[in-house]
């Protein structure tokens, strides 16, 4: 079994919508997944209650209970934990950093975003974890060019040391749109540009999951 835990210190940047979405698309894949929901927001929770007893297996826990969480997953056969993090305390955080085979810091292309994840991949590299970035509601391109701001957020997450994920999410209505009904965006809105993004992403990710890959960074 592996576990990937999504991150962010910042309200709003999207994790919890990752979170499902990652956890739908993996459930939808064939894969037995638990998404473990250890931000007392339970806002994953909400969203997976909605699908009225479709998977993926949701575990509404705190981080003290995260590893005994982990432990009896991988005893009954799970595939793939997915933990859809709290922004703070930061114990709670680091608690799910050292049970995931995989980081994924998510991040809006704002300034307040990038200083909070160069802390997150700070705690990241100091526990021995592999990561990558993603991207997340950043605007869209104008006749297939990439706005500055996404850009500049690029060229400023270098200096994390962490890769940048090759797939990015945009800020698109149907990622709040699907998740209030208890759905991923696949499901909702399937061949849109949200599903194409989560689609992309997870096919990045998989691999990475199933020790099948490396990284692909986001090229310029």
């Amino acid at each position: 079994m592996k576990t990937l835990a999504v991150i962010s210190r910042k309200g709003g940047a999207g994790k919890t919508t990752l979170s499902v979405n990652l956890a739908i698309t993996a459930h939808l894949a064939g894969l037995r997944t638990m998404l473990a929901d250890i931000d007392p927001q339970r806002s994953a929770s909400d969203a997976l209650r909605a699908r009225v007893g479709e998977g993926p297996t949701l575990a509404e826990i705190n981080a003290g209970k995260l590893f005994s969480t982990q432990v009896q997953a991988q005893n009954t056969d799970f595939d793939a934990l997915v933990i859809d993090t709290p922004a703070s305390p930061e114990s709670d955080v680091l608690q799910a950093i050292n049970c995931a085979d995989l980081c994924v810091l998510v991040c809006r292309p704002t300034f307040l975003d990038i200083a909070s994840v160069v802390r997150s991949a700070e705690a990241v590299r100091r526990l021995g974890k592999k990561g990558l970035i993603v991207l997340s509601q950043a605007p869209p391109r104008r006749n297939g060019v990439e706005p500055p701001a996404v850009l500049k957020a690029a060229e400023a997450l270098r200096f994390t040391g962490m890769p940048l994920a090759a797939v990015g999410l945009r800020a698109r209505a149907a990622f709040q749109q699907s998740i209030a009904h208890g759905r991923s965006v696949c499901e909702w809105d399937p061949g849109s540009p949200a599903a194409e993004e989560i689609s992309r992403l997870w096919a990045l990710l998989a691999p990475i999951l199933l020790g099948q890959g490396d990284i692909r960074v986001r090229a310029g």
